[in-house]
């Protein structure tokens, strides 16, 4: 049977909004992952068959296929294509399945997979609001008569989703601050234990995360106004805008060979799925079950998990219906605390599990994510 490997994974630091990476351009700041992934393998760049970004709002310094871009930009071989995967926030966890997708159907031997977003510079939803100089005014599914005989003229938006998502498994707000600040102090450990030294390749003087807040308490939250009237979402337990990159070489047994490489963990399952549009972010829930049973697997038996945290409300439903060990999940903070790159952040958060894996001595690790659409991706690993 075809096997698909993981070589390396690399990432840079996640910047905040107007931060330390605000002023990178979106292709040096994909090209500096690129870089790093082929210092670090060794590998020659000439034998990569392609590379699969992930990138939403893929306007201005982000249009024109930003994965060729980065990869012209980070001066590596003309003749290594590249493609640009949007699955919205999913997108580069699509692009390491898309990758591990050739290896496993023999179509290719050696792919690079990541993913890279500049937020400061393209703000979130640029792609839906660009349209308005054309006309169109309104979010992409006003006009489709399609939609609006399926699911009518209700709001469609994650912050929407994110509400629907904490009244319909009752989740309080204080119950949502609570594993927000969890997330922060658990990112702030890691960085202060140096637990991502190792997988983050400083750029521009940036060599840590810059969105863990210190100063955070619960009574700073709590007096945070709700994002809506009525509503329990506050700023404080959502993701944070932010900037970065990250990459992974995913590799075949011939490659493995071929270029003397040393795998550090095989790609053990990968599918997606999709349910309600509008609620849109409690997809993880469907999907796990799904990836659980496709694999013969339960929850126990995943020593690491890597959830985004798009809103706690996501991860609190997601933990409350699969059943998971808290412990496990999310060990070192999330998108909470340490940002949330659209494009990049799948690709980030595998990069992290992989490495959290490997100094833990855990076997299996698995990802997943909420994304646009109402849809999911998992993943599981199996470290060697």
């Amino acid at each position: 049977m075809a096997e698909a490997y993981i070589v390396d994974a690399v990432r840079s630091p996640v910047g905040r909004r107007g931060g330390g990476l605000s002023g990178v351009h979106p292709a040096d700041l994909g090209a500096h992952v690129l870089r790093a992934l082929m210092d670090r393998t060794g590998v020659d760049p000439a034998a990569v068959e392609d590379v699969i970004f992930g990138c939403v709002d893929a306007i201005g310094p982000q249009a024109g296929d930003i994965a060729r871009t980065c990869w012209l930009a980070a001066g590596l071989p003309e003749h290594v294509p590249g493609v640009t995967v949007d699955r919205q926030c999913g997108s580069s966890q699509q692009a390491v399945h898309f990758a591990a997708q050739a290896v496993l159907s023999g179509t290719a031997d050696l792919v690079v997979a990541g993913g890279v977003q500049n937020m400061s510079q393209i703000p979130i939803a640029s792609a839906m609001t660009a349209a308005a100089q054309f006309g169109f005014t309104e979010g992409p599914f006003a006009g489709s008569e399609g939609w609006r005989a399926r699911y009518g003229d209700v709001e469609v938006s994650q912050f929407a989703g994110a509400e629907q998502i904490a009244r319909e498994w009752d989740i309080s707000r204080e119950q949502m601050e609570e594993f927000a600040y969890r997330s922060h102090r658990r990112a702030v450990a890691a960085i202060d234990g140096g637990l991502f030294t190792k997988e983050i390749a400083p750029l521009g003087g940036v060599s840590a995360d810059e969105g863990p807040r210190r100063d955070t308490s619960l009574e700073k939250m709590a007096g945070l106004r709700t994002l809506v009237d009525g509503g329990r979402l506050t700023a404080a337990v959502s993701s944070q805008i932010s900037d970065g990159s990250a990459a992974l070489l995913i590799a075949s047994e011939q490659a493995v060979r071929d270029h003397g490489l040393t795998p550090r963990a095989r790609i053990h399952h990968l599918s997606a799925r999709g349910e309600d549009p509008v609620r849109m972010l409690s997809a993880p829930i469907p999907a796990t079950r799904h990836a659980l049973a496709r694999t013969g697997m339960t929850i126990d038996r995943i020593d690491a998990v890597e959830i985004n945290e798009a809103f706690a409300s996501v991860v609190l439903a997601w933990l409350r219906d699969i059943g998971a060990d808290p412990d496990r999940v999310n060990p070192h903070g999330g998108a909470i605390a340490l940002g949330h790159p659209l494009g990049a952040t799948g690709a980030r958060l595998m990069t992290t599990l992989l490495h959290h894996l490997e100094r833990t001595g855990g076997r299996y690790g698995l990802q997943t994510m909420c994304e646009g659409g109402g849809q999911a991706n998992v993943t599981i690993i199996e470290r060697l």
